[in-house]
């Protein structure tokens, strides 16, 4: 969409991608933010709600769960928890 609101048919760059994030996340007070988060999100929320690494893999686009693994960002907290359950 241009500057006047009308819709254009071409990709957005990764540059106007970024602008729009940063500018919104002003808006909002989130002083860090990367569109790259997205995607880290994504597959933190899915492996926190118990899905299994290869369906998060695939549902990413990722040719490796390795690639997947990369971005879990849930911490030392899901591996106390996952301990935890085998009652040790």
């Amino acid at each position: 969409m241009g500057k006047g609101g009308q819709i254009q048919n071409r990709k957005m760059t990764p540059q106007a991608v970024l602008l729009i994030l940063q500018k919104r996340a002003k808006e909002a007070g989130v002083e860090s933010f990367s569109p790259h988060d997205f995607p880290r999100t994504f597959c933190s929320d899915l492996l926190d709600a118990g899905i299994d690494i290869v369906t998060v893999q695939k549902l990413a686009g990722h040719a490796s769960p390795v690639t997947t693994a990369k971005y879990d960002r849930r911490g030392e907290e899901v591996k106390r928890r996952a301990v935890q359950k085998l009652g040790f």
